[in-house]
């Protein structure tokens, strides 16, 4: 048997987990003396590039001293969930990064309490101890406290803590020693994570975890082999979660090192690998014996909270800038992101309407921006949250809140949560003149929450959440406190009307810009929606006048990102979305057929 150790990195985002496993690729000697490589390597999607977050686990694995470790980089934001609690099942160890600042956050507990309950034992990293406010032996004591909060066991308890600056490439065991490489976390890695259960004779027991799609060879399973041994060209059988059994042939058996992916023709219990060749793979199926196949527990996959519209474009600019704009094109399009990502579903709910369901704003965001950049042309909806019956009541998703603001600001942050059903559960001095303030909070108070949190904070707030449970309906909360300002015409802005339309608001489109009727091209001052010009000219006249040629001055727009946009409209509007634009309009373009409307509604 080859010695092998599987662990996965688990943490909030943000704490470092894609650092930490450059430098352990690094240092393991994994990257040849040729390979050159970016930081953050795992990361390979353009938007975890540009963000600097991680969205898809990415398994790696590096050799050291006789040893195959399997590396799973996991997601840190509370959206991409899913992921990690997948993950922690085909792994026999766990590190777990907390900042050395930050400490504990709701991601830490959320992942934490996960690998708890599949009793696993943590190896804990403290990471990011350079920075000039760090407090590694509170955060060890905040540490010491969530285990036995979470009921960790007596050996759970008694983990090995490892101080490290993966940037730098540093660890060390305690904090007075000289700084060192990372020695001790591959010994850590060796000496405390147990050796992968599971014997190479026994039939073939080997679970999917995650999926990927190749266009030569289709649905790849990533996939921990619990039993047994596997090679290229086996027959085997697909348990289904519904308990069907479907034969299938492996065609291809993937085996990974460092950043490289391999053809491999043999793998045996305890490995970590790729296959390919069945086209009706899903998480959590078994890869069995053909003669005697036995299925593992099905995985657990959490349910999605919120839903969002996706649709054709109908405005009156439609099929100008993007490629792909049929309702066809777009239901392929999202029929494809189903067969990888099982943390959404998919249903269609009208001609060119297809309602998409996920974890949290950003993911559905992440798919939307992926879309966009592939050409495609569509309308977005605002988002709603899922409302369930349980045992005959109305229940809705409540998320856990923590926020970090400056002390003075903290005040106004409390009574505009309060208005949106928050109950304040604890509240903590951070140093530095922060305060640390933990919620309970229904998910739908929180959409449209995050930019007026920003403002309100001077951009000096941090705020991160986390799912617990659904409970009963709370009622109605406060949503956004002012209306929009609403083009009556088509046409190209000029700086002459954009001028005298600045003062009643925040104008969100600059000059020589396509507007029609119904769209959206700023924030009103009031809570009330207002109809304005914005392509009027200057009357010409050939009598001067005095204030004839008074400068026109226009304050720059504000830039509305996707996801400042969705959270920003309302139910009665809608975010048209192009490879070159993203466009706020109501559903109703004329002011005849919202009056219409609203009558209707009343």
């Amino acid at each position: 048997m080859q010695k092998i150790r599987n662990i996965a990195v688990i943490a909030h985002v943000d704490h470092g987990k894609t650092t930490l496993v450059d430098g352990l690729l690094e240092q393991s000697g994994t990257f040849g003396d040729h390979e050159q490589h970016d930081e953050r390597a795992m990361d390979s999607n353009d938007i975890e590039k540009e963000r600097g977050i991680t969205i898809l686990s990415k398994n790696t694995a590096i050799r050291y001293n006789g040893y195959k470790i399997n590396i799973i980089d996991t997601p840190g934001h509370a959206d991409f969930g899913g992921e990690v609690e997948r993950v922690l099942k085909m792994v026999d160890g766990v590190l777990v990064l907390v900042d050395a600042y930050e400490g504990v956050m709701p991601q830490t507990k959320f992942v934490v309490k996960k690998m708890l309950a599949l009793g696993i034992k943590p190896i804990v990293v403290i990471n990011k101890i350079d920075k000039p406010s760090a407090e590694p032996d509170r955060v060890v004591d905040e540490m010491f406290d969530l285990f036995a909060d979470m009921g960790a066991t007596d050996e759970q308890q008694d983990f090995p803590i490892i101080y490290a600056a993966a940037r730098d490439g540093i660890a060390k065991m305690d904090m007075s020693e000289p700084d060192t490489d990372f020695t001790c976390i591959f010994d850590a890695i060796i000496n405390d994570v147990p050796e992968p259960q599971g014997d190479a004779a026994n039939p073939l027991q080997a679970q999917v975890f995650t999926l990927d799609y190749d266009n030569y060879v289709g649905k790849i399973g990533i996939s921990r082999i619990f039993n047994g041994t596997v090679n290229k060209g086996d027959n085997i059988m697909l348990a289904k979660a519904n308990g069907e059994m479907v034969k299938g042939k492996i065609s291809k058996l993937i085996g990974f090192l460092g950043l490289n992916r391999m053809e491999i023709d043999q793998a045996e219990a305890g490995d970590i690998v790729a296959f390919a060749g069945m086209e009706t793979v899903d998480v959590g199926d078994t890869v069995a014996d053909v003669n005697n196949p036995v299925a593992l527990d099905p995985m657990h996959v959490e349910e999605p909270t919120l839903t969002v519209v996706f649709a054709v474009n109908d405005s009156p600019l439609a099929g100008k800038e993007g490629k792909h704009v049929t309702s066809n094109k777009l239901r392929e399009r999202l029929e494809f992101e189903m067969n990888t990502n099982v943390a959404m579903k998919l249903e269609v709910v009208g001609e060119g309407k297809f309602k998409v369901s996920g974890r949290g704003e950003l993911q559905i965001t992440v798919l939307a921006e992926n879309m966009r950049r592939e050409d495609f042309e569509f309308s977005i909806s605002r988002p709603e949250v899922i409302v369930k019956e349980i045992e005959g009541v109305k229940c809705e998703p409540f998320e856990h809140l923590v926020i970090d603001v400056p002390e003075d600001l903290s005040g106004g942050v409390i009574e505009r949560l309060g208005k949106r059903k928050a109950e304040m559960k604890s509240m903590l001095p951070m140093g530095q003149g922060f305060q640390r303030i933990e919620f309970e909070i229904p998910a739908r108070a929180l959409i449209g929450f995050r930019g007026q949190f920003l403002t309100d904070t001077k951009g000096e707030g941090v705020m991160n959440h986390s799912f617990i449970e659904f409970r009963p309906y709370s009622g109605g909360v406060e949503s956004r406190s002012y209306g929009a300002l609403v083009s009556m015409v088509a046409g190209s802005t000029l700086a002459f009307s954009l001028f005298s339309i600045q003062n009643r608001g925040v104008l969100y489109i600059g000059v020589q810009t396509e507007v029609y009727e119904g769209m959206i091209v700023g924030e009103h001052s009031r809570d009330n929606d207002l109809v304005v010009n914005p392509i009027k000219g200057k009357a010409q006249s050939n009598v001067r006048s005095s204030g004839a040629d008074e400068a026109i001055k226009l304050i720059p727009p504000r830039d509305m990102s996707l996801e400042r946009a969705l959270e920003w409209i309302e139910d009665d509007e809608i975010l048209e979305i192009t490879p070159k634009s993203i466009r706020i309009r109501k559903k109703f373009l004329t002011e005849a057929e919202r009056k219409r409307h609203s009558r209707k509604g009343k």
